[in-house]
């Protein structure tokens, strides 16, 4: 019996841009290797595994090419999309309920991950070079568990990172952000409160396209800096994309994007019994 498979491109209105994620619609729970090796196969960032509960509710997981992760917007996004815009997941991370936003887009309800404080440069590792940039364009590093954030003045700083894969996996952490430390008056990121990019070699990601979770990282960090509790943040990768945020307390953040399916078709390998 054929599994429905629907590739959608998240945070962005437009097809082929913002991050695309697979969506695998099953009606019994799989054993972890199949899905693995499905997210093998669709070889995207992220494939989401989305399976009914009696209660209307949904179990979601979710799947690089190489291993599960904890958290995912973006495949969230897509699930509760390829669902009709809403829906209650139970996942690692507890559960993300997703509604249809007034404009369209749809929001998400995801725990918050405020930063450490900042810690300095260890001497001994040579961030400029692992990140390609210049030594005087780093301002501070952040970090959260095995998330680092690097701050760089603006937004062209985040656009001019070329990192070198091999020394970022060398200074550890599972995933670096770079992103601005104050939005643009004017220019290109005049609509933004930040501009960010998302490495993550450990996870088998050179460069994500689009983050959602990068941005409950970020979302707590800007209402820290600021005051304010709503953003709009720009993720300044090749395919680019936007994501809202609203600051709900000190534990949850409200994630929103649009999203557009691209591809809809079938899975013909059935998860084993």
């Amino acid at each position: 019996m054929a599994v429905p498979l629907t590739i959608v491109d998240s945070f962005t209105d437009r097809p082929f841009s913002g991050n695309p994620a697979g969506v695998c619609r099953l009606d019994r729970a799989a054993p972890e290797a199949w899905m693995q090796a499905v997210a093998a196969e669709v070889n995207l960032s992220e494939t989401a595994f989305v399976v009914p509960r009696d209660d209307g509710s949904f179990d979601l997981r979710w799947f690089t090419p190489t291993t599960e992760v904890e958290l995912c917007g973006h495949a969230t996004l897509a699930s509760a999309h390829v669902l009709g815009g809403a829906g209650r997941f139970h996942t690692h991370s507890g559960l993300l309920t997703c509604t249809p936003g007034a404009d369209g887009s749809i929001e998400m309800d995801f725990p918050a991950k405020p930063l450490d404080a900042v810690v300095p440069f260890p001497a001994d590792e040579d961030w400029a070079s692992a990140v390609g940039l210049a030594p005087e364009r780093l301002v501070a590093l952040r970090r959260r568990g095995d998330w680092l954030l690097l701050e760089v003045p603006d937004g062209d700083d985040v656009r001019a990172a070329r990192p070198d894969e091999a020394r970022l996996g060398a200074l550890g952490g599972h995933c670096l952000l770079v992103a601005d430390t104050t939005g643009a008056a004017d220019g290109p990121d005049a609509a933004f409160d930040s501009v960010c990019r998302l490495f993550a070699p450990g996870a088998g990601i050179a460069e994500d396209p689009v983050t959602g979770s990068a941005h409950c990282v970020i979302g707590p960090w800007l209402a820290e800096r600021t005051g304010r509790t709503s953003f709009t943040g720009s993720q300044a990768s090749i395919r680019g994309g936007v994501v809202g945020m609203r600051v709900e307390g000190d534990d949850r953040v409200v994630l929103s994007g649009t999203a557009v399916t691209v591809t809809d078709g079938q899975l013909l390998i059935d998860p084993p019994t």
